[in-house]
């Protein structure tokens, strides 16, 4: 192929490599030209033209870029015809993708002009999902190339969309004293929608105690009538003799693997037992999050096999994030008692629900809400305060003279709880081991409330989530841990802390506080009845 320029004359049959105008005509990139539009630019005085002219051994992109797909074995996927000199393959149904990553580098390594892009190995799909590209770079290229590759294509099949199966799985719950039937409850429910991503189907669940004897006959059980057994630990693993890895043996399994090199997951455990597999899920698998188990899992439902070698090989790749729920080792974290906590105080919102006067402003004791929060807040063990401010901003600051707080505006305060949230967060210090969440509109919450939290914060590490409570039923404040920072900046509308606490299946602190923990003033006869006068 040659390519530049070319004189009008000896342009037909050549292929335009920019788009060119000759009067009201317009030829596109990538038009072959004929006799016609050679005639048709002579006549609006183009004289030459920049273009690619084939030889006889060429082939054209597009042709290229179809033989040699059409070349390659695979399964599961679907070819798309050839356009500008690329063909795309499709995912036929949900499942995991595979590839001969050799194979590819062999083709990609033929010559610049032929190239092939994948999805990385093991990367789940959706139906109708792009998993691999054929691209041709130039206008045409060597047919002896393009037979180069489709010899490398007939040594094997290049990839695959391993389609899951309609897996069926029973779960095994162990439980110790002090668990919540809630958090066995959410496990569940987060399981049954990891299954339903792929298919799959939970037929049963047995909760047994943390002890070797009854996990084992519960997995033995779970084994004969279904595909796949998970076994939750109330405990993690701590040593290869746990509970779990030595319930699997007991039960006549094998253990397969027991620790991944993937974190969050590193405590999973592999087994097979009766032919069926068995999975000891990790801790971070009662989240929705991916974790390690999620990697597991799905190649399990999509038929494909996992070995000890599989699981040692998942390290490159596997640091996923870093878990709220530890200590932090990478950055220890100061003395209990020199933790420091600070208060972001909401006072964006608009009082939507009060028909137009903004409680923030109503009068207790003759004194602003908004004013009395940021006193006790004030006065509370917190090392600062944030005001966080966004609907009547300047009318909130006007009532808290001679405060010592940082102000940060919410311009986008109509969006949602979240950006005030998000907006707050961005203000803390570097060194702010928690945030304390308090609503501007909570007229029962004392300072010594606020300091039973920062409390119950310090004397768990700095590490837990810490939330106001009145007769067992949650409230607010609410006391987040430094972990959760890079989380609430993904939170979007009326989105708060809640939200965030349940997602991340973090270890959580009720501290009874009383009354105060579940009285808002959100209403006007709730404020009334609070002991509030509202102003215009």
């Amino acid at each position: 192929m040659k390519f530049g320029p070319i004189a009008i004359e000896e342009a037909e049959g050549a292929v335009l490599a920019h788009a060119t105008t000759a009067g009201e005509k317009r030829f596109r990139k990538a038009h072959r030209l004929s006799a016609e539009d050679v005639s048709i630019l002579k006549r609006a005085g183009v004289s030459q033209v920049v273009a690619a002219v084939l030889g006889s051994d060429d082939l054209g992109e597009d042709a290229a870029a179809q033989r040699i797909a059409e070349s390659m074995r695979f399964s599961g996927i679907e070819v798309r015809p050839a356009a500008t000199g690329r063909v795309n393959l499709h995912a036929k149904a949900s499942g995991i993708f595979t590839v001969d990553a050799g194979m590819i580098d062999a083709i990609n390594a033929v010559d610049p002009a032929i190239t092939i892009a994948t999805l990385a190995q093991h990367a789940p799909v959706e139906k109708g999902q792009m998993v691999a590209t054929v691209k041709i770079i130039p206008f045409a290229v060597a047919s002896a190339l393009v037979d180069t590759v489709m010899k490398i294509c007939a040594g094997g099949a290049i990839f695959a969309v391993n389609a899951y199966q309609p897996v069926r799985v029973g779960v095994i719950q162990t439980v110790l004293p002090g668990i919540k039937p809630s958090v066995l409850d959410k496990t569940l429910r987060v399981t049954e929608a990891r299954l339903a991503r792929s298919g799959g189907r939970l037929t049963a669940e047995r909760r047994t105690p943390h002890e070797i004897a009854p996990v084992a006959e519960a997995a033995a059980s779970l084994a004969r009538d279904n595909d796949l057994v998970v076994i939750f630990g109330a405990s993690a693993m701590s040593d290869f003799a746990d509970v779990v890895p030595a319930a699997i043996e007991r039960a006549g399994g094998t253990v397969v693997r027991a620790g991944m090199p993937v974190d969050p997951g590193n405590l999973l455990v592999l087994g097979t037992l009766g032919g069926k597999r068995v999975i000891g899920a990790p801790g971070c698998a009662r989240s929705p999050k991916e974790n390690g188990f999620d990697w597991v899992l799905d190649r399990l439902v999509a038929g494909l096999d996992v070995t000890a070698k599989d699981i040692a090989g998942m390290g490159v790749g596997g640091l996923l994030m870093e878990i709220p729920t530890r200590p932090q080792p990478r950055e220890p974290l100061p003395a209990k008692s020199r933790l420091k906590v600070a208060i972001v105080l909401l006072a964006a919102g608009r009082s939507s629900r009060m028909g137009g006067p903004n409680k923030l402003m109503a009068l207790f004791d003759g004194k602003p809400l908004v004013r009395r929060t940021v006193e006790r807040a004030l006065a509370s063990k917190a090392s600062g305060t944030i005001v966080v401010t966004g609907h009547q901003r300047e009318r909130v600051r006007a009532a808290l003279p001679g405060l010592d707080v940082t102000f940060a505006d919410n311009p986008d305060f109509a969006d949602g709880l979240s950006t005030s949230l998000k907006a707050g967060i961005a203000y803390l210090p570097e060194d702010t081991a928690g945030a304390m969440i308090v609503l501007g509109d909570m007229p029962g919450i004392e300072s010594d409330d606020l300091d039973r939290l920062i409390d119950a914060f310090r004397e768990a590490g700095g590490n837990s989530v810490v939330r106001a409570s009145h007769q067992g039923k949650r409230g607010n404040p609410v006391l987040l841990p430094r972990a959760l920072f890079p989380a609430i900046a993904h939170l979007e509308g009326d989105t708060g802390a809640r939200h965030l606490v349940e997602a991340e299946g973090l270890d959580v602190v009720d501290v009874e506080i009383g009354e105060g923990a579940s009285v808002d003033v959100d209403t006007r006869e709730a404020l009334e009845g609070a002991g509030g006068v509202l102003q215009d």
